[in-house]
């Protein structure tokens, strides 16, 4: 017999659920629907942190999002290419064009920035991918993840849990 209590089976089993739906939506809305890698009109910045010094920007290059979840700035590319094998200093563009390599950076992504703020509700997931978002500074950007996420959970009987805004 499990000591478990059956209900709080069930929440785990919901709460994994969730949390993979989180991702899932979180992507949705960065790539609308899939059908942009590359940031819309172009890039809207250079995301070079000059002051991060191990990573220096190559001036030819933009670190601007690509991939699933719109990778930015020169030390999410570096860090991002030295844990899953490509120079994001000098070759961030393989992050478009290679679509292995650009679920991996989504993941990587997700693993070293948001995940430790998983059962904290869908809200910190977006502050955590784009915190510029929340207090006001996208409000229509947080409504649409936030009808997005919650429609795919009502559809597949999941909860969506407290904390949806940011």
């Amino acid at each position: 017999m499990s000591s478990v209590p059956s209900e709080r089976v069930d929440r785990y089993k919901s709460s994994k659920k969730s949390l993979s739906y989180q991702l899932t939506i979180n992507i949705f809305h960065v790539c609308t629907d899939f059908c942009y890698i590359e940031e819309i009109n172009g890039p809207s910045g250079d995301y070079c942190d000059e002051t991060k010094t191990q990573y220096p920007c190559n001036p030819s290059k933009g670190y601007y999002g690509r991939g699933p979840l719109q990778l930015t700035w020169n030390y999410n590319y570096a860090l991002a290419g030295k844990d899953i094998g490509f120079d994001g200093l000098n070759n961030p563009e393989i992050v478009a064009t290679d679509p292995a390599i650009s679920f991996r950076a989504a993941l990587w992504f997700w693993m070293n920035n948001v995940h430790s703020v998983i059962g904290q509700g869908f809200g910190a997931t977006i502050r955590a991918i784009n915190g510029m978002e929340c207090n006001g500074g996208n409000s229509n950007s947080v409504t649409s993840r936030v009808q997005y996420y919650t429609q795919y959970c009502n559809q597949l009987g999941v909860a969506p849990g407290d904390n949806l805004q940011c």
